[in-house]
Order: C-alpha cells, then structure tokens, then sequence
C-alpha cells in the first residue's frame, strides 16, 4: 500500500494518528508506528518539557518514523516548534492556525511538514509556505471543526494543490479509505477508532462510551462563538446547547467546558466531560490493538481497490 505519502513520511501504510489532546501521548504514537501508520503526540496546549519527555520515551518504544501535533494557539507553540529541531522528530502536523514562521527552520531540519486545513484557500496558502502535504478535515471529525465535510472538501483541495492530500473526518475501516482514494487522498488520518485501542492511555469509560454510541450520538457545540466543537451527547453537550440557544456569553459557554476533555479521558467523566469522537463513533463496534486495527483497515481496502491502480 504504497502511495505518495508512505515515501514521503517514510512509512509503511498511508494511516496517520490523528494528534488529539489528552489521548495522543507517546504510547499510542509508537504503536501506530510500530503498526506502519504515522503515530502523533498531541502536544496540545502542553509545555514543552512535556513534549520533549514525550519525544524521548517514544523512542525508546519505536524506531520507526513519528510526529508531533502541535496546537499553534497554545501559548507554548513556539517553544515546542524549536522542541521538535532540538529532538529530531521527522514529522510535525499543526492545526489552529498557521505554522509559517515556523517553516524555515523545520525545513532546515528535514521535518516533514502537514497543516490539517479545512479550505481549499489555506491548504493552497500552506503550499505556498512548504508544507509537504496537507490534512483535509471534514467536518465529520470529533474535535474543532470547520464547515464542509470530507465528501466535498477533499476533491476541492486535492484539485487545488500538487502536493498530496491526506484526508480525514469520517473514515472508520477500508469502505472509508477506498472512498477517500477514490476522491483523490494518497493517505488517510483517523482519530476516534484510534481511541479505543488496546496502546490508548483513555479512560476505559471514554472507550465505552464510543463503543455504545449510535449514529445520532453526535452534538456540534460552540457554534455561536465561532468555534464550534464536535463531541458525543450527555448532560454537558445538552447545558451547552440549551445555553447557546439562550443566548449565553462566551465566557459563560466557555466556563462550562473548561478542562471537558480532561475529565472525560483521564477522569473518565463521560456526563460532564467532553467526550470528543468523531461521527464514525457509530460505526467503532470492537476493542482491537493498533496493529490489529491496521491490519483490518489496509485488508479490507485492498479487498475493495487493491487491484484498480491506486497505490504505486
């Protein structure tokens, strides 16, 4: 299953780890390495000793190829920036903003570079800067979102940019991977499935939570402010809901959530945390390893289009 981005990023199969706060720390990154895919530490809004501790003990779990997300809002942005020259990680994706004074120097350092875009305007403004590919979410994704979904924004910035497009939200097993080759991907990042496997350091109610969730499980919150953020339906999703309708200042909404994603992965409070999944989270059925979850993905792909082409 080689494409254009398994050259680039050194890797095996085209399945990139999404870089999800409290859940992508340096366990689940080199299982998904160690797996083929690209495993991610999402450095979040975390200080940058943490993500060098982070870097460090991945490594002595994989030598295979990994990255680091970084948040560009978090305050600690551009201390983890020079973090990941000073570490040699290969990789970095960034999301919630733009990485492009950062670029000079990871070019410098051979880091592959992926902002994770939702418009076909910034994924060409990120070409221009030197980004090696880029991450087409959807709005199917758990998580901050932006307004088109995978369907209709992959193709769009896939026939906007030359570089190669990786696309996410809604992908949960080879159906959703066939799709997105079929629109134009070379590579797939998937995040919720990746939640409940065996290497996730998740709170098992979390996992549950994902398993047991139905197809209209999934709330958008934050809407309103402008920011709107995708997670699974319990008391806070519907407090936020009710509030928003009512007209409720962002500082009162944000109040309510502040630290939700804590609570619900570490905590393991599922009614008034965050329980951030995408809208695939009705269709993850089974606990398995990330190497067992590979395996399945990259099977049931090739069973659909192994043999119409699509992988050099």
């Amino acid at each position: 299953m080689k494409t254009e981005v398994t050259k680039i990023l050194g890797i095996e199969y085209p399945i990139i780890q999404g870089g999800m706060a409290w859940v992508a720390e340096y366990h689940l990154a080199a299982a998904v390495s160690n797996a083929g895919g690209l495993g991610l530490i999402g450095a979040a809004s975390a200080p940058a000793d943490w993500v060098r501790e982070q870097v460090r003990e991945a490594k002595k779990l994989t030598d295979k190829p990994f990255g680091v997300n970084i948040m560009l809002m978090s305050p600690y942005a551009d201390e983890v920036a020079k973090v990941i020259v000073e570490e040699g990680v290969p990789v970095v994706t960034t999301g919630a903003g733009t990485p492009e004074k950062y670029m000079e120097m990871w070019k410098a350092a051979g880091i592959k570079v992926i902002p994770v875009v939702a418009s076909v305007a910034f994924a060409k403004r990120m070409e221009r800067a030197g980004a090696d590919c880029v991450v087409a979410e959807g709005s199917e994704a758990g998580g901050h979102i932006g307004e088109s979904t995978t369907m209709v924004l992959v193709p769009q910035i896939v026939d906007a940019v030359n570089i190669p497009v990786i696309a996410a939200g809604g992908i949960a097993d080879g159906r959703g991977m066939a799709a997105a080759y079929m629109l134009g991907a070379k590579g797939m990042q998937l995040g919720t499935h990746f939640v409940v496997t065996d290497e996730a350091q998740v709170h098992d109610n979390y996992k549950e939570r994902i398993i047991k969730a139905k197809d209209i499980d999934s709330r958008v919150t934050g809407r309103s402010t402008g920011h709107p953020v995708r997670a699974l339906r319990n008391e806070m999703t519907k407090k936020y809901i009710d509030l928003e309708n009512n007209g409720a200042s962002f500082e009162e909404l944000e109040l309510l959530t502040l630290g939700g994603l804590r609570k619900a992965v570490v905590d393991g409070d599922i009614k008034a945390g965050s329980v951030m999944a995408g809208q695939i989270a009705g269709m993850v059925k089974e606990r398995m390893s990330c190497q067992e979850l590979i395996q399945k993905l990259v099977k049931e792909t090739d069973d659909l289009i192994g043999g119409m082409g699509f992988y050099e």
